[in-house]
Order: C-alpha cells, then sequence, then structure tokens
C-alpha cells in the first residue's frame, strides 16, 4: 500500500496570465460621429427655440441670454401649430389603434392556423412592405377622392392604417409563431373561444412585441409627409408635418426664425418623449423576438 505522503507532490502550473484582445476603436468612432451629427442639429435647434432672432443670426452657437418662452406661444397660437398637433394626434392615435388591431389579428390568423394559401398572402405583406409608396400616390388620390374622404380625417386613417399594417403583421407573425401552443389547447379545453384565447390569452404574451412595433409605427406615421401632402388639401386639417412646411415658408418670408425653430421643437417632443418612455420596452421585444 502507498501511503499518502509517500506519493510525489504535483506541481501546480502558475496561472496563466490573462490574454489581451485588441479591440478595433473604428465602430466606437464611428457610432461617435454619427451620435454627434444626429443629435447636434436637435440640440441647436431647441436651444434657438429659446433665442430672439438678433441671437440666431449674430450668436447662432452660444446660449440664449434670457429664456423666450413667448416663442413657443407664438408658434402655438399665431403660427396654428396648436391645430396641427391637435390634427396629428387624431390621425396618427386612430390609425396606430386601428393597425396594431388589425395587425395582431392577420399576424395571430398567419401565424397559428394552417390553410390553403397562409403562405402566400404572408408574402404578399412582406412585399408591399418593399413596395414604393410613390408609385401608389395616384391611383391612390383617385380611390380616396371617389370615397368621398380625401382631405377628411377617416380618409387620412384609413391610408396610414394600410401603410402600416405590412410591417405590424411581418413583425408579430414571429411572436405568435413562437409562443407555446399547449397554452392556447389548455384555454381551449377550458371552454375559451377563438376570439377568447387570442384576446386573453395570444395578446398579453405577445406585448413585448407589440409595444415594439407600436412605437415604430407610431414614429414612421407622426413624420409623415409625402401621404397628407396628397390627401389632404384642406389647411383646416393639416397634420404637424404639413404645418410645419407652411410655417417654414411663412415664417422664412417673415424672418421669424425663432418662432420657426419653437414649432420645430414641438413637433419633435412627442417622438422624443415616446422614444424615451418606451425604450425599455422596444429593447425588450428586439431581444424577445431575437432570442425566439
Amino acid at each position: 500500500m502507498t501511503l499518502l505522503q509517500d506519493r510525489p507532490a504535483t506541481r501546480l502550473s502558475p496561472p496563466s496570465a490573462p490574454t489581451r484582445t485588441f479591440r478595433n476603436p473604428l465602430p466606437q468612432l464611428a457610432m461617435f460621429c454619427w451620435a454627434v451629427v444626429t443629435a447636434l442639429p436637435l440640440l441647436w435647434a431647441v436651444v434657438s427655440s429659446f433665442k430672439s432672432d438678433n441671437e440666431i443670426l449674430n450668436e447662432p452657437w452660444s446660449p440664449p441670454s434670457a429664456l423666450h418662452f413667448e416663442n413657443w406661444a407664438r408658434a402655438w397660437n399665431e403660427a396654428s401649430i396648436g391645430r396641427y398637433f391637435l390634427n396629428s394626434l387624431i390621425v396618427v392615435g386612430g390609425a396606430l389603434i386601428l393597425t396594431m388591431l388589425l395587425g395582431s389579428l392577420v399576424a395571430y390568423a398567419l401565424a397559428r392556423y394552417e390553410f390553403r394559401g397562409n403562405r402566400v398572402i404572408y408574402y404578399v405583406f412582406v412585399a408591399a412592405m418593399f413596395f414604393p409608396v410613390f408609385l401608389a400616390l395616384v391611383p391612390l388620390f383617385f380611390v380616396v377622392q371617389q370615397l368621398g374622404l380625401l382631405g377628411t380625417y377617416p380618409g387620412l386613417i384609413l391610408v396610414y392604417t394600410a401603410y402600416a399594417v405590412p410591417f405590424t403583421v411581418f413583425f408579430l407573425h414571429s411572436f405568435f409563431r413562437t409562443l407555446p401552443g399547449e397554452i392556447a389547447e389548455a384555454a381551449f379545453l377550458d371552454g375559451c373561444s377563438h376570439g377568447a384565447v387570442f384576446f386573453r390569452v395570444m395578446l398579453p404574451l405577445a406585448r413585448p412585441g407589440l409595444f415594439a412595433v407600436g412605437i415604430f409605427n407610431f414614429l414612421g406615421l407622426w413624420n409623415q409627409y409625402l401621404l397628407p401632402l396628397v390627401l389632404n388639401p384642406d389647411p383646416d386639417r393639416y397634420v404637424l408635418a404639413q404645418g410645419l412646411a407652411a410655417l417654414s415658408v411663412s415664417q422664412g418670408y417673415r424672418s421669424d426664425w425663432s418662432g420657426l425653430f419653437a414649432g420645430l421643437t414641438i413637433a419633435m417632443l412627442p417622438v422624443l418623449i415616446a422614444y424615451v418612455a418606451f425604450q425599455r420596452h422596444i429593447r425588450a421585444g428586439m431581444t424577445a423576438g431575437a432570442v425566439k
């Protein structure tokens, strides 16, 4: 029998030094430059909205000597930014609700039910995402005109919905396909109908995807300019993008640059607030889709 102390001691090798990996700084530098190029004009517009016209022309890069909040009041009241803002809320809000309802229903049906033509319908929605919208402006104008919806809120809401539904279907399709089918089967055994399973079970499970695609749709529809330019000729129903274009012309001739920058800042605020408030949900939705 060999005693434990008679065994030769094993020599432990010293821990190896951590290997240093070389990180290429070019991607970080490119991202920093892109952030500066993107954020600097926005910050300059916000700062300029609190300046007087003289400071904007003579001292464009200096901070304002005093905060001129009257610029915002003048843009809201005299330049009709308040009316344009309300019009955008009505149109985008109605289109967003309709888009999320129809898009989630279509995506759920295509993802969870097998029927003839399923893949054909799905690829039609995918192909619609790549169709240039300006090619459909002329026929779209005559269709909306024949329906008597030209220059109305329902006309813009329906067109916005048709514009945003393909992306919504494409985005939510993968979420509904990866949801566990056992939960739906258990709901059916408990007596739920197909509609109850969708609204009570599947839709809450897809909440991260709904938040993410909802924010993307809001950003895209809020900044939409080409569709209302063609389909909304009534100045009283201008959305915010149309109002800003008219404001840039009128305020430019009047040399009211402070009012123009105030109007631009008011238009940017909902987009910035929505992104800052829901950025966690956007990341969660994108991560959940990637993992699934």
